[in-house]
């Protein structure tokens, strides 16, 4: 699916079919967002801009060379952008590229950033005279959602580490998964962040665009540096939060192992007993008298209570 948003004096409208790309709609064109484009449709802007898309293969490089590539008439960037699921999340490569003073995207799943930046765009078309502009807004939009996710992640973390020291129920693959799949997303998180940084370093040393949006760019620079370090200071408290789980699960073992020795001490001695008169020698006075069966088993039962006796006055039980 193709849009493409027109700059008609101070508003905005969009074209949704490419029969209405004529010569003179083509020079009012600011932006042509491309949503899981078919082969005919990127052909067909390929042909009508003479320009190149790259391959859904060569989006997911990681090198820099092919994250971000500058030529004399444009610029071309591949971004990381976080998409987050309930049962899962994964960074989704968007690719842009900035032709002069038209921006065009290219991407293949729906996206809350680009709804985000729709309805600004709407609302203030005069803020967004290039397609820099847009460019630059949409990364400012992804960065606070990023900003929003590392929040939300920080608070599930401390959730966690709440239920593991006072509501820990011997859900060990539970809290396990769950320590997991933070990590995971943290994990995400700092590999968007340290793409958009490389991107952004190298966009901020280009002069195609005017010098007032450099300030802008900064300033996202120093946000996406304090979002890096949150990062870190999120898979600290994960590697604590594991330290803390593994210091209750090992308190929990050590309870079953102590009641289990407890239970070997308090049955011991009766077994001992039992067994000697098992024997059954003829040497064993207590087997001919009269009372010998009663007194085996009051030793037995004595044995037994006082283990259990010393180990409270002990207080180990």
């Amino acid at each position: 699916m193709i849009k493409c948003y027109v700059r008609n004096e101070n508003a905005i409208a969009f074209i949704d079919t490419m029969s209405e790309l004529d010569g003179e709609v083509i020079d009012k064109v600011i932006w042509i967002d491309m949503l899981m484009p078919t082969y005919d449709e990127i052909v067909f802007i390929e042909n009508t801009f003479n320009i190149k898309f790259p391959t859904k293969q060569e989006t997911e490089e990681i090198e820099i060379s092919s994250r971000y590539w500058e030529e004399s008439d444009r610029i071309e960037i591949n971004s990381y952008f976080l998409v987050t699921r309930p049962e899962s999340s994964h960074n989704e490569t968007v690719s842009f590229i900035l032709y002069r003073d038209l921006l065009i995207s290219i991407r293949y799943t729906s996206l809350y950033t680009f709804d985000e930046f729709n309805r600004k765009f709407f609302a203030t078309p005069k803020q967004f005279e290039t397609g820099y502009d847009i460019f630059c807004q949409i990364l400012d939009i992804r960065i606070d959602a990023d900003a929003d996710i590392i929040e939300k992640l920080s608070k599930d973390i401390t959730r966690v580490r709440k239920h593991v020291l006072t509501d820990y129920t011997n859900e060990d693959e539970e809290i396990l998964e769950r320590i997991s799949s933070l990590e995971d997303l943290n994990m995400q998180l700092r590999e968007n962040l340290n793409d958009k940084q490389r991107i952004l370093s190298s966009f901020l040393k280009s002069s195609k665009y005017k010098h007032a949006l450099k300030h802008d760019v900064t300033i996202m620079l120093k946000d996406i540096k304090s979002l890096i370090d949150y990062t870190d200071f999120n898979f600290e408290r994960l590697d604590y939060l594991q330290n803390i789980f593994v210091g209750v699960l090992s308190i929990e073992q050590n309870k079953v192992i102590k009641m289990f020795t407890i239970v070997n001490v308090v049955f011991l001695p009766p077994t001992l007993i039992a067994s000697i008169y098992g024997m059954n020698f003829d040497l064993l006075p207590e087997l001919h008298w009269k009372y010998g069966y009663l007194m085996s088993i009051g030793m037995m039962i004595i044995s037994s209570i006082l283990p259990v006796y010393i180990f409270k006055r002990k207080g180990w039980i």
